[in-house]
């Protein structure tokens, strides 16, 4: 099926069971702990063995001598796999790092060897068994250096993405009232709960992989692309993820090293990086360096805006585009949005969650906020009064829906914003200084491809299959409410099974796209399944309808049961009308913060989001995923940081003591609001996704708050409390 104009009335638009709260119907296996996770799929092969990978004790270099043989004779050890003992592996348009093979070494904990054996604690012990030596080369670890670096030598600059509208630099030269900022975000990492892992076994030339994957097809084809075998020899599956923020859009070691070494020792291995490994070996949000720059007149008008961001990474890597949400939030008819990048020789940056907006509205929705203080404005008016007609770096394209104004207001008014001071610092609880903040926020709406097979048995039971992922989101639940609404059945009626190659390739789970692409190419399937279900009754399919397990054309009443057993496939497709539009998520983002006095401790009193994402198809699961997002964005304003060791390259709190991440727990109160409204250019659904608007300004909310409550402005993230405490007033 392909969607070419913007949808009408559908039968969503009266829908019993999609739009509905409910709960997750894979909960009970979860609370149960009988979700099959990767690293326990013990069914699934017989006679698994362990993998233990080792890592590269250098960050750039390459190894001179690798001592393998008490290794090899350890008890209970089965094979042993050397990058020196194995020609480099092949590479994907998946990867930017090597994963395997020969003796160059790119990052830190790069993977050199990797030991089987019968036991976990057998292939560990032999693992620390192996002797390495090195010839370490000199890299460059620091952003800082190679952006100064940079600004006398364009060589440095490897990539850059630049959008110019206008004039900015005459504009903002005349502009009456000037804001010039540097903000810094540091290289964070995903952290996730679930580590990668994977169970590998081969049967003959055919390789499975029961790993921890959010993207299947892509997982596939880049194994296949290094492995140098056919995509049609490899099975993934992953039908369950504890989590994955983006580090899962792309296989990583583990599968790799789990492929190699279940063929080596003839027995099905798994492997499940270390912890330790995770935050050098596995890809991360990149480190940024922002410059705003925003001309305003004395009203609070904007006329010349500026976002520049630099990032840094191996060679070919990506960007992080912290100018990205600025090219649509607000007028100003010159503008420059640019990103750069500069070669680094740390570990691989990544997409993740929200890639380049994340940061972004760190920079962008704080330098908004000290133009409102220069103006003597309130920040939300400054934002409604900048609210463009069209899309401000492209003024030709037209807004597909926006209510950004809409989330503002109903969050000022919800969130009690007519009491917040004005001047800073003035709202003391005993030792506690009390502030508030705001940001917008702005996360592009992506539309993917997506397919699905959707089959009726003979007892009129509805079952879906597709290659889409659950990473925690609610994939089960809204897949299945779909085509319950779709077939009019009860939701008790519908099974989904998700994440095996083996179905229809799916958008998958990233980019924000996976709940309104995955559920059009349900509905696809579902109308293909109706039409055949019609015919095979002799209805017209243009008046039947489906509902309560029946299907009625005229007078004509015959159970849906009677069809089985039938099944249909298809996928949504997408015609170029959409590039005419900017598909947009819009939010406001709310903060109030306690600041002690005394130790600039900041505690979180409470948060509130209000989403304008279109259609929300679960609202129970999509205020977790708002929430959850809540929580990641106050770490990156206030203790997520991967510190470099720049002597060495490498992250050194690579753990989960040392790399801090939030809980719900240290937030008081978290709130969201959904507004009600459809997109009918994006999909048959109306549905856009909020799984990363969460996290696109309540960091910057969390900081302009920190702001009201002390007077301090710290541009240099996370704001610890030394940072602050430096800044601090007297206290008397």
């Amino acid at each position: 099926m392909k969607y070419e104009a913007p949808v009408g009335k559908t039968i969503f638009d009266d829908a019993k069971i999609v739009g509905k709260s409910t709960r997750r119907i894979d909960g009970p296996l979860k609370t149960s702990g009988m979700a099959p996770y990767a690293y326990e799929r013990h069914d699934v092969a017989s006679g698994q063995v362990y993998g233990y990978i080792v890592g590269s004790a250098i960050a750039k270099g390459r190894i001179a001598s690798m001592d393998l043989e008490e290794a090899r004779s350890a008890p209970g050890v089965l094979a042993v796999i050397a990058a020196t003992e194995t020609d480099p592996l092949g590479s994907s348009n998946f990867n930017t790092a090597p994963l395997f093979g020969g003796p160059e070494i790119t990052h830190y904990h790069q993977a050199i060897a990797c030991v089987v054996a019968e036991t976990f604690e057998q292939a560990r012990a032999a693992a620390a068994l192996i002797r390495t030596t090195y010839d370490r080369d000199e890299g460059e670890y620091s952003l800082s250096r190679t952006v100064e670096q940079a600004a006398s030598d364009t060589s440095k600059i490897v990539s850059e993405n630049v959008v110019r509208n206008g004039d900015f630099e005459s504009a903002f030269a005349a502009a009456a009232v000037q804001i010039d900022q540097t903000y810094t975000t540091p290289d964070e990492s995903h952290a996730m709960m679930e580590p990668f892992a994977t169970i590998a076994a081969w049967e003959g030339d055919k390789l499975t992989l029961w790993t921890s994957n959010q993207m299947i097809a892509w997982g596939r084809a880049a194994m296949a692309s290094i492995l140098r075998m056919p995509k049609e020899n490899i099975r993934l599956d992953s039908p369950y993820l504890g989590g994955g923020f983006g580090g899962k859009l792309w296989v990583r070691v583990d599968a790799v090293l789990a492929a190699l070494a279940a063929k080596a020792a003839g027995r099905p291995v798994k492997i499940m990086m270390q912890r330790a490994l995770t935050y050098n070996n596995a890809t991360h949000r990149h480190a940024t360096i922002q410059r705003v720059r925003i001309g305003a007149d004395k009203n609070g008008k904007i006329a010349a805006i500026a976002h520049e961001c630099w990032s840094g990474n191996l060679t070919g890597g990506m960007d992080e585009n912290g100018a990205a949400q600025t090219r649509a939030l607000y007028a100003g008819p010159d503008n420059l949005t640019a990103s750069y990048l500069t070669e680094l020789d740390l570990p691989e940056a990544n997409a993740m969650r929200a890639p380049g907006e994340a940061p972004g509205h760190l920079a962008i929705e704080v330098a908004m906020d000290e133009l409102a203080e220069q103006l003597g404005m309130d920040p939300i008016e400054l934002r409604i009064l900048n609210e463009p007609e069209t899309l401000p770096s492209n003024p030709s394209i037209k807004f597909s829906d926006r209510h950004l104004v809409e989330c503002l207001r109903v969050g000022a008014e919800s969130f009690g914003w007519a009491n917040r001071k004005s001047r800073p610092g003035t709202v003391r609880e005993g030792r506690w200084m009390v502030g508030m903040g705001v940001a917008a926020g702005y996360r592009g709406a992506l539309i993917m491809k997506s397919g699905a097979r959707v089959s009726i048995d003979a007892r009129g039971k509805i079952s879906v299959e597709t290659d889409m992922t659950d990473i925690g989101t609610g994939s089960y639940t809204i897949i299945a409410q779909t085509a319950a609404e779709c077939m009019g059945v009860a939701l008790e009626d519908v099974s989904v099974d998700l994440g095996d190659s083996r179905s229809p390739v799916s958008a998958g789970s990233g980019g924000q796209w996976g709940a309104a692409s995955s559920t059009a190419g349900v509905y696809a399937a579902c109308v293909e399944l109706r039409r055949m279900v019609t015919e095979k009754f002799g209805y017209d399919p243009e008046t039947a309808s489906f509902a309560d397990g029946m299907v009625r054309d005229a007078n004509v009443v015959r159970a849906l049961s009677e069809a089985g057993p039938l099944s249909a496939e298809d996928t949504m497709t997408y015609g170029d009308f959409q590039k005419e539009y900017d598909m947009g998520t819009y939010a406001s983002h709310f903060a109030e913060v306690a600041v002690d006095a005394y130790t600039g401790e900041v505690r979180i009193r409470r948060m509130l989001a209000v989403c304008d994402a279109g259609r929300i198809l679960n609202p129970l699961t999509a205020r977790s995923q708002v929430i959850g997002a809540m929580v990641m964005a106050a770490g990156a304003a206030l203790t997520e940081e991967l510190a470099v060791d720049k002597r060495f390259g490498f992250f050194v709190n690579h753990d989960m003591a040392g790399y801090e991440v939030p809980v719900h727990a240290d937030i008081g109160q978290q709130s969201v609001i959904f507004l009600d409204t459809l997109d009918g250019v994006i999909a048959p659904l109306k549905a856009k996704g909020v799984g990363e608007l969460g996290i696109c300004g309540p960091g910057a909310a969390i900081a302009n708050a920190i702001y009201n409550a002390t007077g301090v402005r710290v541009r240099d993230y996370p704001i610890t409390v030394d940072k602050l405490i430096a800044e601090m007033p007297d206290v008397a």
